[in-house]
């Protein structure tokens, strides 16, 4: 998994009225557990924008005032109103202590039912897995191309010995959505394999008519 660097300061303070007077000072509240002990710091929010404003997975590597640390974002609270970060949660990564993230999915070729009109859709963006840090991946990659339309992958299809993927089994993580322009061609050669009623009703009196016309023959006279 890359790392990405942030510093920061203890808190001396860790009220509600500290916190307020913090965030508009530009620094997110956070807090680090996991470990040996708790610590609350504060890091200024522009060093969050590559970390919490991307689709990739980090650890992180975390300096406060010299203390040393690796962790991974546990939770990251948000203003609903201006979507300011309002607080960070860190779990540290204690070597040999199974971790749960959440890792982002990349997919690899190019399915066979998009090549037949069909759209191929992310349900889950990222999955839900846990293992030791050591062993956590930047990303998932799936491969697609033999997919075709209407197939999925799902949860219980993905193997990793050193992960454990956590969502629900049965939860479509890539599908092949069937669209209009998909259906068309299909109904196009349906309609064609199948004969027309109308055309049909002409052969079957054809076949009949000798039938009748020998009916109503006469018998040879006898000599």
């Amino acid at each position: 998994m890359k790392t990405l660097s942030i510093s920061g300061s203890a808190r001396a303070n860790t009220g509600t009225k500290d916190a307020i007077k913090m965030r508009k000072e530009g620094n997110v509240p956070c807090v680090l557990y996991g470990g040996k002990e708790q610590l609350s710091f504060l890091v200024n929010e522009k060093q969050f924008a590559k970390l919490l404003y991307t689709p990739d997975a980090y650890l992180v590597s975390i300096d406060v005032d010299g203390k040393q640390a690796k962790a991974i974002v546990q939770d990251a609270q948000f203003d609903k109103i201006s979507d300011k970060i309002l607080h960070v949660d860190f779990m540290e990564a204690v070597p040999g202590k199974y971790l749960t993230v959440k890792v982002p999915v990349v997919t690899h070729g190019s399915p066979i039912g998009v090549k037949k009109g069909g759209k191929l859709q992310t349900k889950i963006r990222r999955l839900t897995v846990k293992g030791l840090v050591d062993d956590l991946p930047d990303h998932i990659t799936l491969e697609v191309a033999h997919l075709d339309l209407g197939q999925s992958v799902l949860i219980k299809d993905l193997k990793n010995e050193k992960l454990k993927f956590l969502d629900p089994q049965n939860a479509a993580v890539i599908t092949v959505r069937i669209t209009r322009e998909a259906e068309a061609p299909a109904a196009a050669a349906t309609t064609a394999a199948t004969p027309a009623a109308g055309a049909a009703a002409p052969a079957a009196g054809a076949a009949a008519a000798p039938a009748a016309a020998k009916k109503d023959e006469k018998p040879a006279a006898k000599k």
